[in-house]
């Protein structure tokens, strides 16, 4: 408090020099029109300037939060957008094929050439090459019919060639057995070109008109030089119970279409 009297009895004639100024400025404004308008523009202005700092501001602080918002809408967007193309896809799967339900009845897997026994045949609508699998992944396709039953060959078979792919870059090969450990396939003819390593899952290739795209089948296990593919199959092929045949509601019309290329 003693340090404000100090100051102002050092300089109170420069602070009543200034009080008087800002009184004498004060009455020019209210008395003359031209002097008032060119006073509150300038005072104007320099809060426009001042609001307008202080907007690019805030702006600029909240820029980060905004990108950020707007990425997540960006993503949520890209999202329903790839479920609704799953949903389309799924759609038009479940109206190209059929699933019947069934039960293992034999199931060999010690031999070279292994076969399976189902309790579904004609009666139920189940024919020759029709894909068999269940929750797991692949198992084999059907082969002889009778009006109860059905026999099926196995992936474990060396007359079995399933097409198949590499899940992450869509490159296609052959899977086949070699005989010797029924919980390990084998993928053949896969391009030079193509990138995949250990732990990679092999589906279905879609490219038949039996196995529709994308079943599972396994992950690889290892490879050698020569590009052929040893496949870990997510299905316990010694342990069968529950399954389903696919029927390709489309087959006919795909075989009778590719009849006339051959003509």
């Amino acid at each position: 408090m003693q340090q404000i009297i100090r100051f102002i009895e050092k300089y109170r004639y420069f602070l009543l020099f200034l009080m008087l100024e800002i009184v004498a400025l004060f009455f020019t404004i209210q008395s003359h029109s031209y002097h008032k308008s060119k006073f509150i523009n300038s005072a104007n202005a320099v809060t426009g300037g001042f609001y307008k700092r202080v907007n690019g501001i805030n702006e600029f602080i909240h820029l980060k939060s905004e990108n950020l918002r707007l990425s997540k809408e960006n993503t949520r967007l890209k999202n329903n957008l790839l479920i609704e193309n799953h949903v389309i896809d799924t759609l038009n799967q479940f109206l190209r094929y059929q699933y019947i339900s069934a039960k293992v009845y034999n199931n060999n897997y010690t031999k070279r050439n292994n076969y399976l026994t189902i309790n579904k045949g004609l009666n139920d609508g189940v024919d020759t090459e029709m894909a068999v699998v269940n929750s797991k992944g692949i198992i084999g396709t059907t082969n002889s019919v009778s009006g109860n039953y059905a026999t099926v060959i196995s992936i474990l078979n060396n007359y079995s060639y399933i097409n198949a792919k590499l899940k992450n870059n869509n490159h296609f090969g052959t899977l086949s057995w070699d005989g010797k450990n029924y919980k390990t396939v084998q993928l053949n003819d896969i391009p030079r070109q193509a990138i995949f390593k250990i732990g990679d899952t092999i589906v279905t290739g879609g490219k038949s008109i039996i196995f529709p795209e994308g079943i599972l089948i396994g992950t690889i296990k290892d490879f050698e030089q020569n590009r052929l593919i040893n496949i870990t199959l997510f299905n316990d092929m010694s342990a069968l119970g529950n399954i389903q045949v696919i029927t390709n509601l489309h087959k006919e019309e795909i075989q009778q279409l590719e009849a006339t290329n051959n003509e």
